[in-house]
């Protein structure tokens, strides 16, 4: 154990923030080989992406009211000239190209902002007012965005919003582009996608925590910006930190080819569900030529199965409605724009665009649907599959955000699940009781590192990066082992072209060095709560039993919100939580209260015993039961993050 004492010293003569390692002579060797093999003859992206900017921020910092910076428009302003060795040069140029930030003129009547958020907000002019689409993730994004426009293209009145579909990063923040009262008199239409709130809560809440936990890992979020750090996340920069807000749509979007007026501008819809988003939709402007294909169609190969976690895509179905929507719409449009990127220009260059684009998620199904029915495991088919050179030849069907590898593996679990079939797999061990087999097997914690680093020197890094990782799981105090892990995550996360990759493994690295304190961010905001359904609402409240807690507890709990004209009957019985709508069975007590005072008491920490006190709570039956249900849940609020690269 001499070299783990040694290496204790080492860190506590050593800051964490000059542990980060350089590029090794075998990651410059490989991407000087990667940028060997790259389109650069092309370039097209570059002349899309700058054309049309009008101007940007004087003040690069968008900050909230009280002062916190939620997006600095100038962290990326180191990614020019040739790449470092401690970047993939594809995803250097790619990086210099979404940097980009500001106002841009698409076309008459069409606007867009880009590079203010993850997403690209897009304005579209009416008779007298604008069309706000896709309103970004903050409520101080959005109103940075919008004070650049008004201060460009004039102060009109925003007529209608829309949500292309249901991720927070198209609708979070709405309250910067318009009033709530506004929508509520009237006056401002917000139309979405069916099915929209459905899903815009069910994967921002139900799954929340361990959601916002991995995309930390996915966005590099805890990441310094720079070459040996965050560099970007493919379909843009980062995403802003402030504020999430929501308004629920007036109208939603039913089915294919319904068209809507908008003070004047015509509109027709194009639904595409099980897409990028199980809420999502296209629509075509025929008075001026243009096409807006939502996230549909990006400028890199997106995620089947986002990293962060998320229901499987349908890749099949993506293909399809590319397909339908070129049928449709090709014809006719003159200019392309989506909600992440740059616009395209010329009815030739969009079809082609729409086509290749389709193509590669169409050979990427095909082709792993293929393999796995000849026997090839999700791992087997990563391995081998590749995009034809007519497909990967252009830039955006290249992976800066989902890879050919980590979305064949997407396709085979949509088919077949996480089993490859194989028995040994079947009932294999946990990470920690693994790890100790591993390095038993391997004659002990100095053989099995031994193995590692000489892994590690020959440049074999997703080796190193296997054997110290059991090594870490087996022995969390190996602080070496640590060390050679997060090194071979950084060479790794320097040779990846996605920018995911880079964000996963960097992060890992970070985190192998020294675990994480704050608490992850979370997406349970007041208006995604309060926009829930009380059915939903019981359901969150589900997931949270405790079995420890409520082992051997029973209650049956109505709960009536007068104002809704709702009542729910809860039962808790072994440990599982039901609910019945509109029940009028017996229960042992029954709580009345407005269903705001609910929420108060679930998410904002206001006891029963104040709302009691204050009349806002009322209890006919036995009290005794409601304590009963709300002890066998765990506690609501911020949590110190779950270890994901350490035990």
């Amino acid at each position: 154990m001499k070299r783990i004492q040694m290496f204790a010293v080492f860190l506590l003569l050593t800051p964490l923030s000059a542990l980060a390692s350089e590029a090794t002579p075998a990651t410059q060797a490989a991407n000087a080989a990667f940028s060997q093999t790259l389109p650069w003859t092309d370039k097209s992206e570059e002349e899309l992406a700058t054309k049309g900017f009008v101007a940007t921020r004087e003040d690069p910092l968008i900050r909230t009211a009280d002062g916190k910076v939620v997006m600095d428009l100038s962290a990326y302003d180191f990614a020019k000239g040739d790449a470092p060795p401690t970047v993939n040069p594809s995803l250097w140029r790619h990086m210099g190209l979404l940097r980009q930030h500001g106002l841009f003129k698409v076309a008459p009547k069409i606007w867009q902002v880009r590079g203010f958020d993850i997403s690209v907000m897009s304005i579209i002019e009416t008779r007298s007012g604008f069309v706000i689409v896709d309103p970004l993730t903050s409520k101080e994004a959005a109103a940075a965005a919008m004070e650049l426009v008004r201060k460009h293209i004039g102060n009109r009145p925003v007529k209608a919003v829309i949500y292309t579909h249901s991720h927070a990063d198209h609708f979070g923040g709405v309250k910067g582009v318009v009033g709530e009262a506004d929508v509520q008199s009237g006056k401002v239409q917000i139309i979405a996608p069916s099915g929209f709130m459905d899903h815009a809560v069910s994967e921002n809440l139900t799954a929340g925590p361990a959601m916002s936990r991995r995309a930390a890992y996915q966005f590099g979020t805890t990441l310094p910006r720079g070459p040996l750090g965050q560099m970007g996340a493919g379909i843009g920069t980062v995403t802003s930190s402030g504020t999430l807000t929501l308004i629920p749509p007036t109208k939603t979007i039913e089915r294919t080819g319904e068209i809507l007026i908008v003070d004047g501008l015509r509109l027709e819809f194009q639904v595409t569900p099980g897409t990028e988003a199980p809420a999502e939709m296209n629509f075509f402007l025929p008075d001026l030529g243009a096409l807006c294909l939502a996230e549909n169609a990006n400028v890199t190969m997106h995620n089947i199965l986002p990293p962060r976690g998320a229901l499987v895509r349908d890749s099949k179905a993506w293909a399809g409605y590319l397909t339908e929507s070129r049928r449709l719409y090709g014809p006719k449009t003159t200019v392309l724009f989506t909600s992440h990127g740059w616009p395209r220009w010329g009815n030739g260059e969009i079809n082609a665009y729409i086509g290749l684009h389709r193509d590669a998620y169409k050979y990427l199904h095909d082709q792993s649907v293929r393999l796995m029915n000849q026997g090839l495991t999700g791992e087997e088919i990563a391995e081998r599959i590749a995009l034809p050179d007519v497909l990967a030849s252009k830039w955006y069907n290249r992976g800066y955000y989902g890879t050919m590898r980590h979305n064949a593996k997407a396709v085979y679990q949509r088919y077949l699940g996480w089993y490859d079939a194989n028995p040994a797999n079947l009932n294999g061990w946990p990470p920690e009781e693994a790890g100790a087999k591993y390095v038993a097997a391997m004659g002990g914690l100095e053989a099995a590192f031994k193995i590692a680093q000489t892994a590690f020197d020959n440049g074999d890094y997703r080796w190193s990066a296997e054997v110290a990782s059991r090594i870490v799981f087996a022995n969390k105090d190996d602080g070496p082992a640590r060390e050679l892990l997060a090194k071979s995550f950084e060479q790794m996360g320097y040779q990846a072209e996605g920018s995911l990759w880079r964000n996963m493994y960097l992060t890992g690295a970070k985190e192998a060095r020294a675990a994480p304190s704050a608490p992850s961010g979370t997406t349970f905001a007041a208006d995604m709560i309060s926009s829930i359904g009380s059915s939903d609402l019981f359901e969150l409240l589900a997931i949270r039993v405790d079995p420890a807690k409520a082992l051997g507890k029973a209650a049956a709990v109505a709960f009536v919100f007068p104002e809704r004209k709702e009542r729910f009957l809860i039962t808790l019985r072994n440990s599982v939580l039901v609910q019945e709508a509109e029940s009028t069975s017996a229960a042992d007590a029954t709580v009345t209260m407005p269903r705001t005072a609910m929420l108060a008491m679930l998410f904002a920490g206001k006891s029963p015993a104040a709302l009691m006190k204050d009349g806002t709570l009322k209890v006919e039956g036995n009290p005794a039961a409601l304590v009963t249900l709300l002890s066998s849940l765990e506690a609501a609020g911020a949590q110190v993050p779950f270890a994901i690269v350490t035990p």
